[in-house]
């Protein structure tokens, strides 16, 4: 691994490049598997779930590897700008690989227009995690921000579900309590720590203006989405979705906007 270093800090974009691939590799893979009737009959929802599976696949893998490294090398947290590790800059060049891959999926697919609020995400993620690669600063904090993707696995889930009609499932039931959890442990707590931090070091960091006002932006998309789940899972409107069976393109859509 300390060999493989010097490489991936002397070409860091094509690094992110070939991990893109490799999470186009397994977009192809994960396509043999079995995938519920109720899925296969709608276009859209047959190509959310692929996307998502993706996705579940990035947020496992790196949300697990992101809490690993801290683990072992706590200093992660409090060093964030000048501290890492072969791990965790190889941790960024995968994920950044991830967002890349995901962003193009999206646009090429014809679903840019649908999903601006994942491409506004996205292309704040990439110039973010690009610096950090390109500088060899904040990849720490890049790591830190990964542990976002530990609630990306329940949420996930819970739209999987729901593109399978599961919601009222057992399964549906206990993962919206875990999501619940991981939402505000994992994402919120992150985005305040990263917050403080960017604050309180504003004046010693490089770029400090666009970070915080990156995060901001953050932030913002962040409660709302907490609120639209809030909404959803727990205090529903009557009848929301009544007269909903899932087969119409722009239903499908509406119905999994929450």
């Amino acid at each position: 691994m300390e060999a493989l270093l010097p490489v991936l800090k002397s070409h860091p974009g094509p690094a992110v490049l070939l991990c893109s691939l490799l999470f186009r590799v397994a977009h192809q893979l994960l396509q043999r598997l079995p995938v519920p009737t109720v899925v296969r009959q709608d276009a859209f929802r047959s190509w959310k779930w692929k996307n998502l599976s993706v996705s579940m696949v990035h947020s496992v893998l790196t949300g697990t590897w992101a809490l690993t490294c801290v683990v072992i090398w706590p200093e992660t947290l409090s060093n964030i700008r000048a501290f890492h590790t072969p791990l965790s800059y190889l941790l960024i060049c995968v994920s950044t690989g991830y967002f890349v891959h995901d962003a193009g999926d999206i646009i090429l697919t014809g679903h840019g227009r649908g999903s601006w609020e994942f491409l506004l995400h996205h292309a704040l993620v990439i110039w973010c995690f690009l610096y950090a690669l390109y500088t060899q600063l904040y990849i720490a904090g890049a790591l830190i921000a990964l542990f976002v993707e530990v609630n990306s696995v329940t949420l996930h889930l819970r739209l999987m579900l729901k593109l399978a009609n599961a919601q009222s499932s057992s399964m549906y039931h206990i993962n919206k309590i875990a999501n619940l959890f991981t939402y505000v442990m994992f994402r919120l707590g992150t985005q305040f720590y990263l917050t403080w931090y960017i604050v309180d070091n504003y004046s010693q960091m490089d770029r400090g203006g666009y970070f915080l006002v990156s995060m901001m932006m953050m932030n913002i998309m962040m409660v709302i989405y907490f609120y639209r789940l809030l909404r959803t899972d727990f205090f529903p409107r009557s009848k929301r979705y009544a007269g909903q069976n899932g087969t119409h393109n722009n239903n499908s859509k509406k119905f999994l906007s929450d």
